[in-house]
């Protein structure tokens, strides 16, 4: 996940639009070797032989180990073992070595970029501030100038859009992005979905009636139900709402997702919209402070970091929840070996007065997160080499089943994942990742539209959840304003996420409906003064020019 959890949604967009220059000659378009013309200086690698083929085939039996941070404190997936890490090491002759911040992510890294003393690669959510102050600061490569000096089968194997979108003013691409989809996708596949989605225990859920829970009332009338039905789960007590982690941007589950599922719009009239005074979001959101003066916000969710909530919602502890369902597979899984009766299951939440359906985004062209290479990376040729590898086909398929024959049969030609394989991924998530490492396991530079052409059928575990939103998918990437570092306009979208991020449980705990009144008036007279109005007109020249640049009317 966006804020990993919250900024999937997000897409980097610059004030300053993309040098043309580079996009006639880089956009993934130099298919005859990016060889450099004479007097442009000394070429190695792929370039100076004119190849168009892989470099890392001639580096296959040259082993060499990278340091690779990874921006979560979540991750602790290890390099070697495993199916899948092996073959790569064996196909490429690279290993590797994760990092992972111990705690705060963010103090992690500005440690790490204080003393110039970053990684080989770097993988972050592409909205963090790092990502510019490392470019800005000289401290990464560009990854178009790697592949015309040591391979530039780069340029076979990015994606024209990629490059075109996250092409900087000075022509150079220094970042590649995961799990990205163009609006374009949306009509092109009927199997993509959103992984924002509301669940529900699905014992308890049809033990109180299934009912029906797009209206403040319902929703409110269900939650205390359950409650009353079912006060404990295997002795400790239910907890009757989940939500995502509070950060210092708020809660993604009270804010983002609940506006999604509410319709709320991103533009008025040509104009960025303000989602936050939506009448229908505060409607909402004046439901759950009613929850709250019940006692049925529990105090857990207001304090529990993704650890503790994934602990709970492997108990099942939780009645319901606005989350991203790729954030707890490993999770329903489990429930669903235990018991297949206690599994979530997605249904139809809030909705706004007029009954709309919910409009849920995927990942725009920004993708979730990007990954970078370091200019402390003493072999800048294998690491754009072991890039390129990595989004490649050869590289996707081993990213996402494996190996043929140990992880995945071709059966008619399509590649099947073997029963046990994919039992053992269906039951025990973190043994299967320790023995195959396949299924994304190392996620850092996914293709999920590459690797739908490989998709295979969901479990039953988690079918349900996973295809419950291809009706409601919308693309938003024109909406995800990503303002200037260093801006004044990015200075005051902080202090005002910082303000959101305080006013939010405030407004979840007010003891009234004329407190919360009180406490949102105040958060909008701050907001004003810490210039929302200029945010917003940034904001809105930013989303014009998206459109531009995608053609979407």
């Amino acid at each position: 996940m966006k804020r990993g959890d919250r900024k999937n949604e997000k897409g980097v967009l610059t004030c300053v639009l993309l040098a043309g220059v580079f996009l006639l000659c880089a956009g993934c378009a130099p298919k005859d070797g990016g060889q450099k013309q004479q007097g442009e200086g000394p070429v190695s690698g792929a370039a100076a032989d004119g190849a168009d083929a892989p470099a890392w085939e001639r580096y296959a039996h040259e082993p060499v180990s990278f340091d690779w941070y990874i921006n979560y404190s979540w991750f602790h997936s290890e390099w070697g073992g495993d199916v899948v890490s092996d073959k790569i090491t064996e196909e490429t002759g690279v290993s590797i070595q994760f990092i992972t911040p111990g705690g705060n992510e963010k103090e992690k890294l500005n440690a790490l970029i204080a003393a110039d003393s970053l990684p080989d690669f770097i993988t972050l959510g592409w909205w963090e501030p790092q990502v510019n102050q490392m470019i800005d600061g000289g401290m990464v490569y560009a990854l178009n100038e790697l592949a015309d000096d040591y391979d530039a089968y780069f340029y076979q194997v990015c994606d024209d859009d990629v490059v075109n979108w996250y092409t900087k003013e000075d022509g150079n691409i220094y970042s590649y992005p995961n799990s990205f989809f163009t609006a374009e996708d949306i009509g092109t596949y009927d199997n993509i979905g959103s992984n924002q989605t509301f669940l529900v225990r699905k014992d308890i859920y049809e033990a109180i009636g299934s009912p029906d829970m797009t209206t403040p009332e319902g929703f409110l009338a269900a939650v205390e139900k359950a409650k009353e039905r079912f006060p404990t789960v295997d002795g400790e007590p239910l907890i009757p709402v989940g939500a995502h982690v509070f950060n210092d941007q708020g809660n993604v589950s009270f804010d983002q997702y609940l506006m999604n599922f509410l319709a709320v719009p991103f533009e008025e009239d040509g104009e960025m919209y303000d989602r936050y005074t939506d009448e229908d979001y505060l409607t909402w959101l004046k439901m759950f402070r009613r929850l709250g003066e019940k006692g049925l916000l529990s105090d857990d969710i207001f304090i529990d970091q993704r650890t503790q909530t994934e602990e709970k919602m492997a108990k099942g502890r939780y009645f319901c929840m606005l989350y991203q369902y790729t954030d707890m597979l490993s999770q329903q899984k489990e429930l669903y070996a235990g018991n297949p009766e206690r599994i979530y299951l997605a249904v139809d939440g809030p909705k706004n007065a007029a009954g709309d359906d919910p409009t849920l985004p995927i990942n725009g062209i920004n993708g979730w997160t990007v990954t970078l290479i370091s200019k402390n990376c003493k072999h800048p040729e294998r690491a754009i080499a072991f890039m390129d590898y990595m989004l490649s086909e050869q590289g996707q398929l081993r990213i996402l089943l494996g190996v043929e024959g140990e992880t995945f049969d071709y059966v008619d030609g399509k590649p099947v994942v073997k029963e046990e394989v994919n039992a053992l991924l269906h039951t025990d998530r973190q043994a299967y990742d320790r023995m195959y490492g396949a299924d994304n396991t190392y996620w850092m530079l996914q293709d999920n539209r590459m690797q739908l052409k490989w998709k295979q059928e969901p479990g039953e575990s988690v079918r349900q959840i996973m295809e419950w939103s291809y009706p409601y998918v919308v693309y938003n990437g024109q909406y995800d304003a990503f303002l200037p570092n260093r801006s004044n306009e990015a200075y005051e979208e902080h202090k005002i996420e910082l303000l959101w991020s305080e006013t939010l449980p405030k407004l979840l705990l007010a003891e009234s409906e004329e407190a919360f009144d009180r406490i949102f008036a105040g958060f909008l007279d701050k907001r004003e003064a810490y210039g929302f109005p200029e945010v917003q007109a940034a904001k809105t020249e930013l989303m014009k020019q998206a459109k531009e640049k995608m053609g979407i009317e």
